[in-house]
């Protein structure tokens, strides 16, 4: 492997790696702004030149390979005056609006500007002005924000392979635009804010709503299909504000959909399901949430007393965390060991939705048309129980004549589509946790608002067999309850310890790792005591 000296630095490279590359990997940092690992390299930013010995001029870091034995300066005197006047021109034009900008906390060319720029311009003209543009259904372009890195033109053709971003016009009249009548609603189309280094592209959804260093993060899994897209979650006090990517090479890199990068809204969804009821002489009154836990406990066993064994069923959720269901499922068969385990319905659209390089037309990213994260995860958890077991299309066509009770669970993103109390259910007596209400839930015996999986801990199995932990961002609000604490009550157990459910389950379960977040991860801005 080549090795590099970079300001005094010696550091091990790849083969045939861009210097850009080798020195991130080193923790060292190259200012850039058209440069991105998953896009095609165009150099045209030029702040990443640096001065390489044996080289008359300064070279392009992030198009240059490493070669043996190479001594790269990135501080030197040509170097900074490089950056400085890279700085100064694209200042230029740019509008002084960063405290009413989104992307002010997390801007590289405010950063940038800090760093390498100059205190004042010596720029006396008027600045050119640009109009703003709505480009497609989620994003917002501030044309005279833009600093033509192309970042966004590149992933639409070379990602998303829809191509509906182009540059038109020439030198200062540069601008991105759509092509007419075809705007930017492909369903990749939030990644180009997420690539976005300065505040030119923006999401409508966030608009305005937070202040970057107001947001904490924590690590998690998208609900929103079985693909296993790694995420963070951005939220503050309760409230999640947006879905960023979080890198994983073997599944999303650096993107996420749109179905993911939209499905928090359930979270702050104002018709979400607090406080638990139970049905009293034919309707449904509020309840005390342990009081409710323990009546559900009580008629439960009542009516397996009464009824024998195969008189209970569990409808375990595909949305639900795996140990979440190896739980529920324990405990439904410590009533009635005969009970019946039913894996919830699992959405499905038409097929996988695929997008390919626009030229050479290799797969860049598929969502799947599993519109729920933990189908895999659930059926390998009713496998691992053992005793009777099917699906929801055996369960609704069967009709078992002996149950009389059920325990049902929800969460799905949206309104339930085919689980409006199908035959087996409507006659039950049941106890139903969900977020949403349905009509399954206004005719629930006992409801059990749940907690949404941004706030609880818990794995979900891909497509892929590859399980995943997730951890919580916050608590759920007062009125509901993480599914996990209240089987871990009815169990009898002092908490709901995840840590402890996967040793009991075995293998795979026990390898999972879970994320941890570090300072680096928090979206931040560094604060100036005045």
């Amino acid at each position: 492997m080549p090795k590099i000296t970079v300001d005094g630095q010696t550091i091990e490279c790849k083969d045939k790696q861009m210097i850009i590359q080798a020195c991130a990997d080193a923790g060292i940092e190259v200012p850039h702004y058209c440069y991105h690992p998953g896009l095609s390299i165009v150099a045209s930013c030029r702040i990443c030149l640096a001065e390489v010995e044996g080289v008359p001029k300064l070279v392009p870091t992030c198009q240059t390979p490493v070669r043996d034995g190479m001594v790269v300066h990135l501080n030197s005197t040509k170097s900074i005056a490089n950056q400085k006047q890279v700085m100064e021109y694209l200042l230029v034009n740019h509008p002084l609006d960063c405290p009413v900008c989104d992307q002010a906390g997390e801007c590289n060319l405010q950063d940038y500007s800090y760093q390498f720029g100059r205190s004042e311009s010596r720029f006396e003209e008027a600045k050119q002005k640009k109009p703003k543009k709505d480009v497609g259904l989620h994003v917002l372009l501030y044309n005279d924000r833009c600093i033509m890195c192309t970042r966004c033109v590149r992933f639409t053709r070379e990602v998303a392979g829809t191509s509906e971003l182009f540059v038109d016009g020439r030198g200062s009249k540069e601008e991105i635009e759509i092509f007419p009548g075809k705007p930017l609603n492909n369903k990749l189309s939030g990644n180009v804010v997420d690539l976005c280094p300065v505040g030119a592209l923006l999401d409508k959804d966030f608009l305005f709503k937070q202040r970057v260093w107001f947001l904490k993060s924590a690590p998690s899994i998208s609900p929103a299909d079985a693909g296993g897209e790694n995420i963070w979650v951005h939220h503050n006090e309760g409230v999640v504000y947006r879905l960023k990517p979080r890198y994983n090479e073997q599944l999303n890199k650096w993107w996420i959909s749109d179905d993911t990068r939209y499905s928090h809204k359930v979270v702050n969804d104002p018709k979400r399901l607090y406080g638990a009821m139970r049905t009293q002489y034919g309707s449904q009154v509020e309840s005390n949430y342990d009081d409710a836990i323990q009546q559900a406990d009580t008629d439960l066993k009542r009516i397996h007393k009464e009824n024998g064994d195969a008189s209970l069923c569990a409808v375990l959720s595909p949305m639900m965390a795996s140990e979440e269901a190896y739980l529920l499922g324990k405990y439904i068969r410590s009533i009635d060991p005969a009970a019946l385990l039913v894996i919830g319905p699992v959405p499905m659209a038409a097929e996988d939705e695929v997008f390919r390089h626009y030229v050479s037309g290799q797969e860049t990213f598929r969502i799947q048309a599993e519109k729920v994260p933990n189908k895999n995860g659930v059926t390998r958890v009713i496998d691992l129980l053992g005793g009777a077991k099917q699906t929801w299309d055996e369960f609704s066509q069967q009709h078992p004549t002996k149950l009389k009770a059920a325990w049902v669970v929800g969460g799905y993103l949206s309104h339930w589509t085919g689980l409006d109390a199908p035959a087996p259910l409507k006659k039950l007596y049941k106890v139903v946790q969900d977020i949403l209400p349905s009509h399954l839930t206004h005719h629930a015996d006992i409801l059990l608002p749940s907690a949404t999986w941004v706030e609880k801990d818990g794995s979900w199995e891909n497509y892929q067999n590859m399980s995943q932990a997730f951890v919580a961002a916050f608590p759920p609000r007062d009125g509901a309850m993480r599914e996990g604490n209240v089987y871990a009550k009815l169990l009898g157990r002092r908490t709901y310890d995840v840590a402890h459910v996967r040793q009991e389950m075995g293998e795979p379960f026990t390898s999972i790792k879970v994320p941890t977040i570090s300072e680096a991860d928090e979206p931040a801005m560094e604060f100036v005591e005045i």
